[in-house]
């Protein structure tokens, strides 16, 4: 095992040389965007080392003739990867394809109704990840400003939930957690949305109400972009999340000064 170990650090210390990304060209695309998320310098090094990695071993397309911009993919892989930052790219393995199109799609499905009766439905969409497939997403919501819905967090959290199976709302948890305390804090406060949203007064984003595995999208998404108030609203997701994503958002935003930067040694 030791010997395993020292081939994979030596494997991945080699791609790195090869491939890791330009300080220059990873400051361009995301250094202001990352500092909202108060990452430490060794933080944010190591997040580029990951994305480096990511664009390595994934390909990042066009579709309907769309070019990628550097900036964009650059983009992508380290939202991708703010996922894994304390967890391994293993995690996102067994697919190898980033699909973006232009703006939004529309997608074509069959769906069965409660009482068993299929329906055509039509959907527009900014995102979608697929079992054993691609991930694909919208270049219009990959590059806008609403924090609450950010597209790549959530199509990429569907993924870590299908290292499972299906989608359910329950991705593998580590050893250290306890399966019961994650189903009771996801169950209780899916309900609660539930009945917020029947009442229209939603504290999150109420699509997180379609389904448990839409409500484990958007909470990271939360827990990510809106970590005080997720606290706030459900502290029990808020503290599982913490051990699942083995990082805490709001302890790390406290390490700032009041100007905001980071207090981290370089």
């Amino acid at each position: 095992m030791a010997r395993l170990n020292r081939i994979q650090r030596w494997q991945k210390q080699r791609r790195l040389r090869h491939s890791r990304l330009p300080l220059g060209v990873w400051e361009v695309a995301v250094g202001e965007r990352l500092d909202r998320y108060g990452l430490s310098h060794a933080e944010r090094r190591r997040l580029r080392e990951l994305a480096s990695l990511f664009l390595y071993h994934k390909t990042i397309s066009g579709a309907g003739g769309l070019v990628i911009q550097p900036t964009v993919r650059v983009e992508i892989a380290a939202l991708a990867c703010l996922l894994i930052l304390n967890l391994d790219l293993e995690y996102y393995r067994g697919w190898t394809e980033v699909i973006v199109y232009p703006g939004r799609f529309v997608v074509d499905r069959q769906e069965s109704d409660a009482t068993g009766v299929v329906h055509q439905t039509r959907r527009v969409l900014g995102g979608e990840a697929w079992l054993r497939g691609p991930v694909i997403l919208s270049q219009t919501d990959v590059n806008g400003d609403d924090l609450a819905g950010n597209i790549v967090l959530h199509e990429f959290a569907h993924k870590l939930d299908m290292l499972t199976g299906s989608a359910n709302g329950m991705p593998p948890l580590h050893p250290n957690m306890v399966r019961s305390k994650w189903t009771e804090a996801f169950s209780r406060a899916y309900a609660e949305l539930r009945h917020q949203v029947e009442h229209r007064r939603a504290a999150i984003d109420p699509y997180a109400a379609q389904s448990p595995a839409e409500f484990f999208a958007v909470v990271t998404v939360a827990f990510f972009e809106q970590a005080s108030h997720l606290k706030h609203t459900f502290p029990h997701v808020y503290q599982q999340l913490c051990l699942f994503y083995r990082q805490d958002p709001l302890q790390r935003l406290g390490r700032r000064d009041p100007a905001g930067h980071s207090m981290a040694a370089p």
